[in-house]
């Protein structure tokens, strides 16, 4: 099992997981146009190799003329069973707001709790 935490750096997030089976932390940038991924023991160390990772990628970028951010669209499907669409319309509409508009306040305070 695996547990998962983010770790900030320059304004970048990497998603942390710790594997128990090798004791060890593994981090991967997120909302990038590429891969970085980093590994350590330690969180000490972890943070090291993200700097590291994180260097060379935007190195990298720069080398190449590439954007290092991945802009999103703002736009995304979500697939919900009928019976929680019906009743999250019946919600949205109770409210005066556009499902939409449920959905977004829904997103807002699950990210700002997290």
């Amino acid at each position: 099992m695996s547990t998962m935490n983010t770790m900030e750096l320059d304004g970048y997030t990497a998603v942390i997981q710790y594997n128990p089976e090798t004791d060890a932390f593994r981090g991967e940038v997120q909302g990038i146009n590429g891969g970085a991924d980093f590994y350590g023991k330690t969180p000490e160390e972890l943070r090291r190799e993200f700097r590291a990772s994180l260097d060379f990628f935007l190195q990298t970028c720069a080398k190449h003329g590439i954007a290092p951010r991945k802009a999103a669209s703002g736009k995304f499907m979500v697939r919900l069973p009928q019976a929680l669409h019906e009743q999250a319309a019946t919600v949205a509409a109770a409210h005066g707001i556009s499902l939409n508009a449920l959905v977004e306040r829904a997103l807002r305070h699950e990210v700002q709790s997290a």
